[in-house]
């Protein structure tokens, strides 16, 4: 089978599979974190989790990337290392700022993620590495400008966010409270918010069916497991803000 055909196969398979997932996840929460438990089977180390399932969006991606033989255009750079710069965050630095070391997430869903990372950095990695042939025009397109401005926005949300949420607990404090600053006053997932707007962002940048694969899945994971959140926040704490929104400020 030709490698273009391959590559078709999977992203088509791919968006029509995000659907269904989609509508499901608003009726069953993904069992991690806040909404964790045993009844999905085995379970490992939070952090372990983290590494093994995210690692595949470092390796996979950046060896199909490099390695492929497609022209290497500067904006091939900075779509590697926008990518990068998240996933590296992500994979090897977020996991061991936890500061809850016990908690376990379902090998399942580790499995699943990672699963999704081969698929997603396949996508992408293969395009940028073997079918991309950008030119200089595409560094001054509008499309590529108002991507790398959402990327950066989103991805500066998604860092202060996470930190927002790392400095709840002091040192040797258990459960949960309600975060605030930033987006937290707006909204109950801003850091959800924020990785939505990166991966929206770095699709406009690459203007490629894995960016517009990678956007949609982001929007199909995340915006159900907002609300999922925000729920959570309302059932947990009667003084839960009431103007509070679960993902889009003042909207929804």
């Amino acid at each position: 089978m030709p490698e273009s055909q391959l590559y078709e196969i999977l992203f088509y398979a791919g968006i029509a599979f995000a659907v269904p997932i989609f509508i499901l996840l608003f009726f069953i929460n993904a069992p991690f974190g806040r909404h964790g438990g045993r009844k999905f089977g085995p379970t490992i180390s939070n952090t372990l989790g983290w590494v093994i399932m995210e690692s595949p969006a470092v390796f996979w991606f950046g060896s199909l990337v490099i390695l492929g033989t497609g022209p290497k255009h500067p904006v091939v750079w900075i779509l590697l290392g926008t990518w990068l710069m998240h996933y590296i965050n992500r994979t090897y630095i977020y996991p061991f700022r936890i500061k809850s070391k016990n908690k376990r997430m379902p090998v399942l869903i580790a499995a699943f993620a990672f699963i999704f990372q081969l698929w997603n950095g396949y996508l992408n990695g293969e395009w940028l590495g073997n079918f991309a042939h950008y030119t200089d025009e595409w560094l001054t397109d509008p499309r590529f400008i108002a991507g790398a401005m959402l990327f950066v926005v989103g991805f500066a949300i998604n860092l202060h966010s996470d930190q927002i949420l790392l400095n709840l607990r002091k040192p040797g404090e258990t459960g949960y409270k309600i975060p605030t600053g930033g987006l937290y006053n707006y909204i109950s997932a801003p850091n959800y918010f924020g990785e939505i707007l990166e991966w929206c962002g770095w699709a406009l940048m690459a203007w490629s069916p894995g960016g517009l694969y990678f956007a949609v899945w982001t929007i199909a994971n995340l915006a159900p497991r907002a609300l999922a959140h925000h729920r959570w926040y309302k059932e947990k704490f009667p003084d839960y803000p009431a103007n509070r929104k679960a993902l889009i400020p003042f909207i929804w």
